[in-house]
C-alpha cells in the first residue's frame, strides 16, 4: 500500500509538473507580443521626452510619427550602415561587440521650434544594475538639446534621481567638446562651477550611480565622434 501510494504522489507531481510547465509557456507565448509593444511604446516615449515633448500611452504613437522624422545606423567610422533597423537595435546586446562590429543608432527629430535635433541612445551600469537614457543634440552637434534617462534597481531619493526632471534639466545647454575635442558631460560630487559648460551636480548620496551615468555618457557617445565631428553645423 506504501508502494502504491508513493507512485501515486510520483505520478501525480510529474503531472503538474508538465501541467504548470505548459500553461506558462502559453501565457508567455500569449503575452510576448503585448509585452513587445510595451516595450516599444516606453522606448518612443523616451525618445519624445529627450526632446521635450511628453506623451502617453495613447498618444505616443502619433506623436512619435510626428517628431521623429529618420532614423538610420552607423558603425565605428560615423558611417551609414544600410539595411539595418535604428529602431531594433539592442544597445545592450551591441555593447558586448568589438568596437568595430557594434551599430550605432542615430535618431533625428523636428520639434516644433522646427530645429533639426540629433537623438542618441546610451546604455551603461548605476549601483544595482542597468541605467539607460537617450541624449538629444541641437544642429552644432555639440550642445545638448535634451535628456532622459531611467534605470531599473536604483535607490528611491538616491540613484533613482537620475529619472528626475530636476536632475536631467541641468544637462540642457551642456556641451560635448571643448572646441574639438570630445570632453563628454561630468557629474560632479560636490557640486559642478556654475559656468562649467560641461559639468553638472551629482545626486547628493548617489555617487555611485552619479559616475555610472557620467561613465555611460562618456563611453557610448564618443563612438559617434567622427560622425558628430563631420556633421556639426
Amino acid at each position: 500500500m506504501k508502494e502504491f501510494s508513493n507512485r501515486y504522489i510520483f505520478i501525480f507531481s510529474a503531472i503538474m509538473v508538465v501541467v504548470v510547465a505548459t500553461l506558462l509557456s502559453l501565457a508567455a507565448t500569449l503575452l510576448q507580443p503585448r509585452q513587445q509593444l510595451n516595450l516599444e511604446i516606453e522606448k518612443k516615449k523616451s525618445m519624445l521626452e529627450s526632446i521635450g515633448i511628453p506623451s502617453t500611452r495613447e498618444t505616443t504613437e502619433s506623436l512619435y510619427n510626428k517628431y521623429i522624422k529618420e532614423s538610420f545606423v552607423l558603425n565605428s567610422k560615423g558611417e551609414v550602415v544600410p539595411g539595418v533597423d535604428a529602431f531594433n537595435i539592442d544597445l545592450k546586446v551591441e555593447l558586448k561587440k568589438p568596437l568595430d562590429q557594434q551599430y550605432l543608432p542615430v535618431f533625428n527629430a523636428v520639434p516644433d521650434n522646427g530645429e533639426k535635433v540629433t537623438i542618441i541612445p546610451v546604455e551603461g551600469k548605476g549601483l544595482w544594475g542597468p541605467i539607460w537614457g537617450y541624449v538629444s543634440l541641437k544642429p552644432d552637434m555639440n550642445t545638448i538639446y535634451g535628456v532622459t534617462f531611467d534605470h531599473k534597481g536604483e535607490t528611491p531619493g538616491l540613484g533613482a534621481e537620475i529619472n528626475t526632471p530636476g536632475f536631467e534639466r541641468m544637462f540642457l545647454g551642456k556641451k560635448l567638446y571643448d572646441e574639438d575635442k570630445f570632453v563628454s558631460i561630468g557629474v560632479i560630487k560636490g557640486g559642478a562651477k556654475p559656468d562649467d559648460p560641461h559639468d553638472v551636480d551629482a545626486i547628493s548620496g548617489g555617487t555611485i550611480t552619479s559616475k555610472g551615468l557620467e561613465k555611460m555618457l562618456l563611453d557610448c557617445i564618443v563612438k559617434y565622434n567622427s560622425y558628430l565631428l563631420k556633421n556639426r553645423n
